[in-house]
């Protein structure tokens, strides 16, 4: 059987209790709300009083910080972890903060429009508000170190639960939204316990009396009788705290695009009578109940409401017992918890003076007499040979289990990786194919390309030439005939009644680069007329 002792601590008050599971049985031993104005006497006492000395403890972070990121779903777990790391330094940048200072942890939630995406609910706790709570349970077994808004889920039957909201009104309201039985988002709101029960402390002067007056306060609806003066004395402290929760409840079921079946109120806020109706009224279209624990069962003794008040920490016990989302625990592993029970000795010079409560381990020596120094010296040596042997074991053992463990990883990263290689082969089967098609359409632009510039050039080039003939000719010079002889091959047959004038025009068209290649027939004189042939190519 595991047990844990629940504390969920918030200024000026602590409440507790203490979880058992056994098998699927799960109860609740000992529970109860305690003010102090003096932390650690509280939690001495509360320690002291439910016996758990040596009883695992799980407590509440204060300060947290959501954000949600969105991964690619075939990622490995180191991977995952790197992406999600340069995420939140993305985003401390882009707000200014240091990520440094932040513990952070993880929950995984399946992307439910994209099955090839993941999405990751990222928790971020200042290192130095994590060591001051940490530090509350200094010189006790302290185990978990969990968000309330990712534990109080724990009390709720996960196969019988449909998607709802869960609404914690403790010293801060903390809105959990789950669905298809897992955490899907977290609301904190600013408004809470504190601000109603911190107003009737100034009427009260008593913090512990306030929190009474709270319990035995009772909203009435607009279906109620009529208030008297002793009842809204109270109620004008409470209701405006209670709107502010309620109206931005409404806002995020409006905004939710699954259908919410249920609404839960839990915490202080749950304490007010009536405070389901008040939340009923204000959201007809989903149904609103006080959260009661689904496996603590009415009992002569102890009432319903009794457990509600104390829902906040039967739900951080849980978390100590085993049940809950995996890797929320704030708190650092040490070598000691690690260690299996079976490696813890309890040695007692006398088990009369052994604590009450106290719980003897697999290996209990009980001397029922005062030792002598040789007996001491050589219990001493006994019990050093034999720790000795047992942290060898322990090692031995944590050795092998991380050699598994990394070996498993490992495997997972080949076939994965295998898996990416094979992809990126097909991937680049594909583009070769595609690289080939793109390059015989190119070669073929390229040829209808240079075809077209050769007709359009072929066009183009008489009228071209007979345009800069017409610029150069002299005006006793005619032309007789222009031919195009070849593709590039040009014929021009001239005459004038004077050999410079010819000999002026074959100049200009070799000058100017009309034509390549000139040359021109000898002048033929005939009744005063030269004629001459020039020939050329067309540059």
């Amino acid at each position: 059987m595991s047990n844990c002792l629940g504390l969920y601590i918030e200024e000026n008050l602590i409440k507790y209790a203490k979880v058992s599971k056994e098998h699927d049985t799960i109860k609740v031993e000992t529970f109860g709300v305690m003010f102090y104005e003096k932390i650690s006497e509280a939690i001495k006492q509360i320690i002291e009083e439910t016996y758990s000395q040596k009883t695992p403890i799980s407590i509440n972070i204060s300060e947290e910080m959501y954000n949600y990121f969105d991964m690619y779903a075939l990622l490995t777990k180191k991977d995952l972890q790197k992406a999600i790391a340069t995420e939140f330094e993305s985003y401390c940048s882009e707000k200014g903060f240091n990520p440094n200072v932040f513990e952070t942890r993880y929950a995984v939630v399946d992307n439910q429009l994209d099955k090839d995406r993941i999405k990751i609910i990222h928790v971020a706790e200042n290192k130095i508000e994590l060591n001051k709570r940490v530090q509350q349970i200094s010189g006790y077994r302290l185990s978990n170190v969990t968000p309330i808004s990712m534990a109080i889920p724990n009390l709720i039957d996960a196969e019988a639960n449909d998607n709802c909201l869960i609404v914690n009104i403790e010293d801060k309201t903390t809105i959990t939204t789950i669905l298809d039985d897992k955490i899907s988002k977290v609301d904190i709101l600013d408004e809470g316990s504190t601000d109603f029960l911190t107003k009737i402390n100034l009427k009260e002067n008593s913090y512990a009396k306030s929190y009474e007056v709270c319990k035995n306060t009772t909203i009435y609806t607009s279906e109620g009788k009529e208030l008297q003066d002793e009842d809204t004395s109270y109620l004008e402290d409470i209701m405006p705290t209670l709107f502010e929760i309620v109206s931005k409840t409404k806002n995020i079921l409006n905004e939710n695009l699954d259908k919410i079946k249920k609404v839960y109120i839990t915490g202080t806020g749950a304490l007010i009578n009536n405070a389901d109706l008040y939340f009923q009224e204000y959201l007809p279209e989903v149904d609103c109940e006080i959260l009661k624990p689904y496996f603590v069962q009415k009992t002569r003794d102890v009432s319903i409401k009794d457990y509600i008040e104390v829902n906040s920490a039967i739900a951080l016990g849980l978390m100590g017992v085993g049940e809950g989302i995996e890797g929320m625990n704030f708190k650092k592993a040490t070598l000691a918890d690690q260690l299996p029970d079976w490696l813890k000795i309890e040695v007692s010079p006398n088990s009369k003076n052994s604590g009450k409560g106290s719980k003897s381990k697999l290996i209990s020596w009980d001397l029922g007499q005062k030792l002598d120094k040789v007996e001491t010296n050589l219990l001493r040596t006994c019990a050093g040979l034999l720790l000795l042997v047992l942290i060898y074991s322990g090692f031995s053992m944590l050795l092998s289990n991380q050699m598994d463990k990394k070996q498993k990883e490992i495997q997972e990263s080949i076939k994965n990786t295998n898996q990416q290689i094979s992809l990126v082969n097909d991937d680049n089967e594909k583009i070769k194919t595609k690289t080939n098609e793109y390059a015989s359409l190119i070669k073929s632009i390229e040829d209808a390309n240079s075809k077209l510039a050769e007709r359009n050039k072929s066009r183009n080039a008489i009228p071209n030439l007979l345009n800069q003939i017409m610029t150069i000719i002299p005006e006793t010079v005619q032309l007789t005939s222009i031919e195009n002889t070849s593709d590039t091959h040009i014929i021009i047959n001239a005459q004038s009644n004077k050999y410079e004038q010819l000999g002026y025009l074959k100049a200009k068209i070799k000058t100017d680069v009309i034509l390549t290649n000139v040359i021109s027939t000898a002048g033929q004189k005939e009744n005063d007329v030269v004629t001459v042939k020039i020939e050329g190519d067309l540059p």
